[in-house]
């Protein structure tokens, strides 16, 4: 997914399983030092790094350089907290949006959280309460 909102193609129309490739990619999200909000590329690649090492028993590493255990630590809370901000902000626009899908919900808040700007077309038709809740949750995820 591309950070600037254009689309050549209409994104209502894709399948659940391309729209869950998409939020997955949002919420991950650019790299440092961008705009792009998400929880960036580096502490997505950190968390791959800590459950190998877990996995295989070994120290952190990366590139022949062991990653802090508190930097670990730091990628997790992060990707914890962005977990909640878009599971509650799903979970609330689903109570006041009963008429869209919950993956619809699901890409929009995720796009909002990752400042991507891609949308299935509901947001125009979004209560305004729906509406400032998005506008904190792009605020919280850059």
């Amino acid at each position: 997914a591309r950070t600037a909102g254009f689309s050549t193609y209409s994104l209502g129309n894709f399948t659940n399983a391309a729209l869950f490739v998409l939020v997955v990619l949002m919420f991950i999200g650019a790299s440092p030092g961008s705009t792009g909000g998400g929880i960036k590329t580096t502490t997505f690649f950190t968390l791959c790094r800590s459950i190998y090492s877990t996995s295989t028993n070994k120290h952190c590493t990366a590139f022949k350089r062991k990653i802090p255990t508190n930097i670990v630590f730091k990628a997790f809370n992060i990707t914890l907290l962005a977990m909640f901000v878009v599971c509650m902000g799903t979970f609330i626009l689903s109570i006041l949006e009963p008429n869209y899908t919950f993956m619809q919900l699901l890409f929009e808040v995720t796009s909002a959280f990752g400042t991507v700007g891609l949308s299935t077309g509901i947001t125009p038709d979004l209560t305004d309460l729906s509406k400032i809740i998005i506008s904190l949750i792009m605020f919280i995820g850059r």
